[in-house]
């Protein structure tokens, strides 16, 4: 009968039997058992007998020949060969996680289910667009303003100072959204010589900043959130200036551009609710950690009406004059999703960080274009090429997501957001 391996803190009489002097015992073959019997990890292993002849004897263990036997550490040379790790915690069976709630599992079921609303409401704009056009350009900037404070109650102002620890990272899909993403705007603007109010308004929401739906496909295609949400923020916050800036440097000399008043409306509409986000996730916690469980459902349905909307308001432009306009805005989003992945492979990122900024490179809040075309630009048309962004961004984002998400990541993927 084997002898059994107890703690050797059990039994002070044991441990004095083991430190005497005796004949060197063949050393037993080792396992990787670990004795946990009372709070403390012993790197070394329940001694196997049968063939300890064929072992190397220089393992330093002690076998004590009594009916309770205890393994432990010889001193030989001053030097420990089997160290005991004292380390009671983690001897402590893991909690097991408490799986989701089924409340929450119905949340994250309608949200990944974002591509089918988005077919849906572009299915009932075109064809009762009365259902969705009452959302017009006032309630139409509270939804959008609503949005944006979905997403700001997501912050704190620790993800801002991220943004400060993580340049580089964040830096690549800034310059991808406000140096690619518009320049991309113009050449197809130009290429496909679009008449003045078409190119103007592909170059505009070419110019916006992402949106809370890339947010969301990130998160479905297996991405870095954390990240894609400090794109966002940083893109949001970047609207203020580059977008008006961009639009003028691009547009102007097609149609005048009040940049001036796309500034302000900007303001007025992305970066306040945002901050009001976060101030509430600052000095409200309780009361937002109640809420915030559901804003990504929130803003599934609010991209959801402003996708619908926009496409009911210009319904009998888009039956006329749909096709020329698909082209255009369709191939805007493809090369900057394949600009935004490869750029991040050049720059060395890894798999979950290059998906990451092709979606936020390729997705962008068409909504807010659509808005500054109603309340800036006299002509109609102008809000044209961000209605049909709002459906081609959506479903291709979403597309991409679903993709990716069966694919997989690489088992070795690189970290490369940081603390």
């Amino acid at each position: 009968m084997a002898p059994s391996a107890t703690c050797p803190l059990h039994s002070m009489a044991s441990v004095s039997r083991a430190l005497r002097p005796r004949p060197r015992l063949a050393a037993p073959r080792l396992g990787t058992s670990l004795f946990e019997g009372c709070g403390l990890r012993v790197g070394c292993s329940v001694p196997a007998y049968g063939s300890a002849a064929t072992e190397k004897a220089d393992w330093g263990l002690a076998i004590a020949p009594s009916p309770a036997t205890t393994l432990v550490p010889v001193v030989r040379s001053r030097q420990i060969f089997c160290k005991a790790e004292a380390n009671i915690s983690s001897n402590l069976p893991a909690s097991e996680p408490t799986g989701a709630s089924q409340y929450e599992k119905i949340v994250e079921l309608l949200t990944t289910l974002f591509p089918v609303w988005v077919i849906l409401g572009t299915v009932i704009g075109i064809y009762k667009p009365s259902m969705v056009t009452w959302l017009e350009t006032d309630l139409f900037t509270v939804g959008l303003g609503f949005l944006m404070l979905s997403m700001g109650l997501t912050l704190t102002f620790e993800d801002f100072r991220r943004c400060l620890r993580n340049p580089w990272t964040v830096g690549v899909g800034f310059l991808a959204q406000y140096l690619i993403k518009p320049m991309l705007g113009y050449a197809i603007a130009l290429t496909l010589k679009l008449s003045a109010p078409l190119a103007t308004g592909l170059i505009l929401v070419s110019c916006c900043p992402g949106g809370q739906a890339s947010n969301v496909a990130t998160y479905i295609s297996k991405g870095n959130v954390a990240l894609s949400v400090l794109m966002t923020t940083c893109s949001t916050i970047g609207a203020i200036a580059m977008t008006p800036l961009l639009t003028k440097l691009l547009a102007g000399q097609l149609v005048p551009v009040d940049a001036a008043g796309l500034a302000i409306s900007t303001f007025q509409v992305v970066l306040v609710p945002t901050i009001v986000g976060v101030l509430a996730h600052e000095y409200f916690p309780k009361f937002t950690e109640r809420i915030i469980s559901i804003t990504p459902l929130i803003g599934v349905i609010l991209t959801t009406l402003l996708c619908a909307s926009p496409i009911g308001q210009v319904a009998e432009v888009l039956k006329t004059q749909g096709a020329q306009l698909i082209l255009p805005v369709a191939l805007l989003h493809a090369v900057a999703f394949a600009l935004g992945y490869w750029i991040s492979k050049w720059s060395s990122f890894g798999e979950s960080t290059s998906r990451t900024i092709s979606i936020e490179c390729g997705m962008q809040s068409s909504a807010l274009g659509f808005l500054l075309a109603q309340k800036h630009f006299t002509n109609p048309l102008v809000a044209v090429p961000s209605a049909v962004s709002v459906v081609c961004m959506a479903l291709g984002g979403s597309a991409l997501a679903v993709f990716w998400r069966n694919r997989g990541l690489p088992a070795d993927d690189k970290d490369d957001f940081k603390e």
